[in-house]
């Protein structure tokens, strides 16, 4: 373990703007796929829809079950100040952790459409606002929020999608299996399969899912210089009985996508803990127990994720992956194509 891997800056690379995906690959499943084998140290050049050509018969894959939800709303203040809301996670059944575009202090009131107002209660030091929603001046709990949000709200597209939502992503920036809502942002590396390829590989392999609800944490940079400062982030997660039956078991795991191999690596860490709030960082001082092999996206630089992929194959051959990737052409961030670590 070299002084070097715990260094934020050693994770930083240089990405053409030209290779960040605004758009998906259609059909989902005609991405590329790069696939990297660790017993043989070779990279294969192919599609995703080839992935179950290189799982064994006896993997299991365990998927993240989430469901982004309508989170970035468009209101006013009673000023007339325009205000931009991304909503990040419930705290209680009231109590929404949000962030604001737009200056407001404590008592703010902000209006949307469809008579739903925001009042803010709390002003945090990370930025992020806490507020409780009403509509026609009723105290809202979240799962009564949610169906309000789901026709006047927008999909919280990433930052680096220099673009407005349209139609398409209310489908397209969410997975075929999609169905606990509470993420703001897609398990990406789940918006690869089609109905079909997921129908098909779950008929031959074991699986099963568990939800992380994915907060816009999971886009914040690293600002400390040793990795090992940051202050991780934290995740509603939920294990189903056959999950946890899978990884109680030795049967090797796919983990599809970084959502769910943080959710394993939580409960392999917390034997029991079925659900709750997880807050894992895997780097490369704090390797995978559990998870065998990683389908996942590429991702920006000095990022945790890309931290949680030098956990399984160190830093100089994360470099060497990404700069193949880049040579190739691939296509990075959430709408981009896909790694598979075997």
């Amino acid at each position: 373990m070299s002084n070097q891997e715990l260094l934020t800056a050693s994770y930083d690379f240089t990405l053409p703007d030209e290779l960040i995906a605004n758009y998906p690959a259609s059909p989902r499943d005609h991405a590329k796929l790069l696939v990297y084998d660790r017993a043989t140290d070779t990279i294969t050049h192919t599609f995703f829809y080839n992935l179950e050509n290189f799982l064994s018969p006896e993997c299991a894959l365990i998927f993240n079950d989430t469901k982004v939800i309508k989170a970035r709303l468009f209101g006013k203040k009673q000023s007339g100040g325009k205000i931009e809301l991304l909503i990040n996670r419930a705290i209680t059944a009231h109590n929404i952790n949000v962030y604001i575009r737009g200056k407001v202090k404590r008592d703010t009131e902000i209006f949307f459409d469809d008579n739903l107002m925001a009042k803010v209660t709390q002003l945090n030091d990370d930025g992020s606002r806490e507020v409780n929603f009403y509509q026609n001046n009723i105290l809202l709990r979240f799962e009564d929020l949610l169906p309000v949000i789901d026709k006047i709200g927008h999909i919280p597209l990433p930052p680096y999608i220099q673009r407005p939502d349209e139609d398409e992503d209310a489908d397209e920036y969410q997975s075929v299996f999609a169905s606990q809502e509470g993420a703001v942002a897609a398990p990406t590396a789940s918006l690869h399969f089609t109905s079909e390829q997921h129908k098909r590989i779950c008929q031959k392999h074991k699986h099963a899912y568990i939800t992380l609800h994915v907060g816009s944490g999971t886009f914040k940079p690293v600002e400390a210089e040793v990795i090992t400062n940051h202050p991780m982030h934290s995740e509603y997660y939920d294990i189903s009985k056959e999950a946890k039956e899978i990884l109680d078991s030795d049967i090797p795991v796919l983990s599809v996508g970084t959502t769910s191999t943080r959710t394993i690596e939580f409960y392999a860490r917390h034997k029991g803990q079925m659900r709750g709030e997880a807050n894992l960082f895997l780097h490369p001082n704090n390797k995978p127990l559990r998870v065998n092999h990683l389908l996942t996206n590429f991702h920006l630089p000095k990022s945790t994720l890309l931290m949680l992929v030098a956990s399984f194959v160190g830093l100089d051959k994360t470099h060497q992956l990404y700069a193949e990737a880049i040579q190739e052409k691939y296509r990075f961030y959430s709408y981009g194509d896909a790694m598979l670590i075997l």
